[in-house]
């Protein structure tokens, strides 16, 4: 596990820990809440049978800047005690966690409102990409790029094109 100064769990790997884990991590006595999210591999996306998912990143920039949103989420919800915050790489088949996100707080609202802010600016910001693969007998498969909300604005970022 990738720990940074005993505050924040960051990992970006073909083996992520399990929600109890992070949750266990992110426990603290003075802390009333603990908010998590766990982003799940579905079955399905436009009418398509999806059998996985496939992540690739660059494992030191992805958790540098892991770090970096991690500040920047205590900077801007400052009761926030701990966050622990891992994504996968490689296969990730149906209904298996991706992305698993929590923090704690002394109470809820922080917490909550921590996670989101995390899971929308992981999407839009680091250099994690997701190839969906399909069940259509020829081994489809799209790398998808994330669309994310910014001030309003729906944005393109992070898109790899295959050649």
């Amino acid at each position: 596990m990738s720990v940074v100064q005993d505050k924040y769990l960051i990992r970006v790997s073909d083996d992520i820990p399990s929600l109890e884990e992070c949750n266990t991590f992110v426990s603290d006595p003075s802390c009333g809440a603990i908010s998590s999210f766990v982003g799940i591999t579905r079955d399905n996306f436009q009418n398509k049978k999806v059998i996985m998912l496939s992540y690739e990143g660059y494992v030191p920039m992805a958790e540098k800047e892991l770090k970096k949103l991690c500040v920047e989420a205590n900077e801007k919800f400052a009761s926030i005690k701990r966050i622990a915050i891992v994504h996968i790489l490689g296969d990730c088949p149906v209904e298996a966690a991706s992305v698993i996100i929590c923090a704690s707080s002394p109470h809820r609202r922080e917490a909550m409102h921590c996670v989101e802010f995390l899971i929308d600016e992981l999407k839009a910001r680091i250099p994690i990409w997701k190839r969906e693969i399909y069940e259509d007998g020829d081994g489809e498969s799209v790398w998808k790029e994330n669309v994310e909300w910014h001030e309003g604005k729906q944005r393109r970022v992070m898109v790899k094109v295959e050649r």
